[in-house]
């Protein structure tokens, strides 16, 4: 197995406030470690984001995870004050498997700036 360790930059998410935009979507045939994920109020007023995790895939468990149609969150309507930058998972680590995505919204178009540090598993 190969691990291969990766940024995944995206400015100005999301597109459209209200519907998630995809960040990142696990390849087919890998695990992926999420090691950091910061985002970046880029506007002048603050904003509120969300981020969430779109998986119907097989846990280790025996069992099949849910999604119910918008995935569940890792963040909900979190602030981030003006030129402030908010970092999710300091410490933690999220296993993500193939088809997993990683959806980023915010209630502004195009307001948050956004870093992912992954390891992608082969």
């Amino acid at each position: 197995m190969a691990n291969t360790f990766k940024v995944i930059t995206h400015t100005g998410m999301a597109a459209s406030a209200g519907t998630p935009e995809d960040l990142y979507t696990v390849p087919s045939s890998t695990t992926t470690v999420v090691i950091g994920l910061t985002l970046c109020n880029i506007l002048t007023s603050s904003v509120l984001v969300d981020v969430r995790l779109d998986s119907s895939t097989s846990n280790s468990g025996g069992g099949t995870n849910v999604s119910t149609g918008h995935g569940i969150h890792i963040a909900k309507d979190v602030p981030i004050a003006v030129g402030s930058s908010l970092e999710l998972l300091s410490g933690g680590k999220y296993v993500l498997q193939t088809g997993d995505i990683l959806k980023i919204d915010s209630n502004v178009n195009g307001a948050v700036d956004v870093c992912l540090n992954i390891m992608e598993i082969t």
